[in-house]
């Protein structure tokens, strides 16, 4: 993974691939926040088109005329690129992402408002039950069962459901 841009959003962008587990190449030629990771490389220079060559997909946080190029080399070379705030030079758009308890949630504007899909993150964030992790380890254990019992799929959603609500019954009575 590529990023390019010394920012607070090449700092976010870089903190959530290298928490996802991804090795990231970081390229600028001041880089305004302190990052330290096995899984970084930083790299103090201006972007160069072969900064791409093993890449499969970059993210380009930096002033325009400097996505507008990663974009264009990327597009050379058929590598998706995420252009920060330039639309026009992006091939991909980011998402704005809930992980709790096993769920992960994706929230895109088609990389047209970012700040929104920002927000409603963190309306989902308030929304999703405390007891979430609960709800998770019942559907996996409830998967498992279904499964093996050959319970068809458009039978499962309402007796997972009906599971939840048995969660509540039990703590009410």
């Amino acid at each position: 993974m590529l990023v390019v841009g010394a920012g607070a959003v090449a700092a976010s962008k870089t903190g959530s691939l290298l928490e996802a587990g991804a090795l990231v190449d970081l390229v600028a030629p001041e880089i305004h926040f302190q990052i330290d990771h096995p899984n970084l490389t930083v790299i103090r220079r201006a972007f160069r088109p072969t900064d791409l060559d093993a890449c499969w997909f970059a993210i380009a946080a930096a002033p325009l005329e400097v996505n507008r190029k990663v974009s264009a080399s990327a597009t050379e070379r058929r590598i998706f690129v995420i252009a920060v705030d330039d639309v026009a030079s992006a091939t991909a758009y980011g998402v704005a992402v809930v992980r709790r308890a096993g769920v992960t949630v994706g929230i895109s504007t088609d990389g047209a408002a970012p700040a929104l899909s920002g927000l409603l993150r963190e309306a989902l964030e308030s929304l999703l039950p405390d007891e979430l992790e609960e709800w998770t380890d019942l559907a996996q254990r409830s998967r498992r069962i279904w499964r093996e019992q050959h319970v068809p799929m458009a039978e499962r959603r309402p007796l997972l459901l009906r599971a939840l609500n048995d969660l509540y019954q039990d703590r009410s009575g």
